[in-house]
């Protein structure tokens, strides 16, 4: 989840939240990539997960990290919450512990790949020390909710109030799930609605190729992608697929009306989080919240609001793809090349757009339930979603090489996607795989995962 920002700029017009929105436009030699993962830690002895305070705990981490690699510590009443750099990188604590790399904007994949490696080197060498392993798999397999850490951010505690009274599952959410994601430009508003609509309709293809969470409380849950699952059982006023944004005339300012109808989770002034779960950012924009009466609103309101809505494609100043569980650095990386070769090539755009335009909302509803259970096996409009995935794993390998940014052996970004060449021609996602050895050579037990699903 995002860093909350601070900006005491105040909002006079509601058309300075599109205004917000629009100045994300770039030029397209300007677009560039930011991969987000996070990662379940544990201790191998006992396979236990890691508390927050201790001598080999979340925050002698961050402060190994500080020692290590010149992070900026973030800190939130005398807790370390979070580091940050210079680049644009940061690292964040998700509610359950879950260790987040958001990495810095970068030109191309091979960066991005260097980037993994060099943090995961180095969040070894600190976590060696202190004990600690990483899961790949998109939901911690064994502990239960209560089992579970919390981490000591304020926000967190409003959240962990507010999502029972919104769905049933917001809580397995925010502990215990664990994703990657990749943040993109856009040139235009066009640009951006074209890029949004096909990100949208194609997220259920990404939820079942990097599907990686069979397994909660020590057995199969039943799902491929138990996080998807999860998702959708998670306040609906801020989650799902927007179809909306597939409606004539859909733009920037349709985005803002829908998220200004989302409601809040807090405002933040200064260093205090001022609960309003359930609020209106509207009647925050009119000076009339009555939890802070004649408190108006600011640009941080804004920007942490908008980071607080959670549909399978998020606009901000940028766009996020956050349909996918995590899985190993291999995977981590296809995410991004698989968007990438999508959305930043205009011919792999094209074709995109017309594989999907011809479905409806109940058609894109349907598919994304259908995935998290039956994964390549889901079928729309009469065709399998492991076709459609051949066709879009096709497409970005397409612009991948028509982009052309070579490494230094002279190969383009299209390597990247070979693991999920590999699931397309298989069929298999990676949760069965899983599930086979659970049912096979693990004897029924999620135990060895903590052996062989580890960074």
């Amino acid at each position: 989840m995002a860093r909350d920002v601070s900006d005491a700029t105040p909002i006079g017009a509601h058309r300075e939240l599109v205004d917000w929105i629009a100045s994300g436009e770039k030029p397209k030699d300007a677009w560039r990539l930011g991969t987000e993962h996070e990662k379940i830690p544990f201790y191998p002895a006992g396979t236990a997960p890691v508390p927050y305070e201790g001598e080999r705990g979340i925050r002698a981490l961050l402060d190994g990290m500080v020692k290590l690699d010149g992070w900026e510590s973030i800190v939130e009443d005398d807790h370390p919450i979070g580091l940050s750099s210079e680049d644009g990188a940061a690292i964040s604590l998700e509610p359950g512990g879950q260790f987040e790399l958001s990495g810095a904007p970068v030109e191309t994949l091979h960066e991005t790949a260097r980037e993994l490696d060099r943090h995961l080197e180095h969040v070894r060498t600190v976590a060696d020390r202190l004990g600690i392993r990483f899961l790949t798999l998109g939901m911690s397999p064994l502990w239960t909710r209560a089992e579970t850490p919390v981490m000591p951010k304020k926000r967190y505690r409003i959240m962990t109030d507010y999502m029972p009274k919104v769905g049933s599952l917001g809580l397995d959410m925010m502990y215990r799930t664990s994703t990657v994601q990749v943040n993109l430009d856009y040139g235009s508003e066009a640009d951006m609605v074209k890029k949004l609509r096909v990100s949208l309709a194609l997220q259920p293809v990404a939820t079942a190729l990097f599907a990686n969470s069979p397994f909660t409380d020590g057995k199969p849950n039943g799902c491929l992608s138990m996080r998807s699952l999860i998702w959708r059982n998670t306040d609906p006023d801020r989650t799902g697929m927007m179809p909306f944004a597939f409606e004539e005339g859909f733009g920037y300012e349709h985005y803002v009306d829908w998220a200004l109808d989302v409601p809040m989770y807090f405002v933040k002034r200064d260093d205090t989080y001022h609960d309003v779960a359930g609020a209106s950012f509207r009647d925050l924009l009119k000076g009339q919240l009555p939890q802070l009466p004649g408190e108006r609103a600011t640009q941080s309101d804004w920007a942490n609001h908008v980071s607080t809505l959670f549909p399978e494609v998020r606009l901000k100043r940028y766009l996020e793809m956050r349909g996918a569980d995590v899985g190993p650095p291999d995977r981590i990386v296809a995410l991004s090349a698989f968007w990438i070769g999508l959305l930043y090539d205009q011919a792999s755009l094209d074709d995109a757009w017309d594989l999907v335009r011809g479905w409806s909302a109940e058609d894109r509803e349907t598919l994304r339930a259908a995935v998290a259970k039956l994964g390549l096996t889901a079928v729309v409009k009469g065709r399998s979603l492991r076709e459609i995935a051949r066709d879009a794993v096709d497409f970005s390998r397409r612009g991948l090489a028509r982009r052309a940014r070579l490494d230094p052996a002279g190969r383009d970004e299209s390597i990247y996607l070979e693991p999920l060449q590999h699931i397309v021609n298989s069929g298999r996602v990676p949760a069965q795989e899983l599930l086979d050895l659970y049912h096979g050579r693990w004897g029924g037990s999620v135990l060895p995962a903590f052996k062989e699903c580890v960074f």
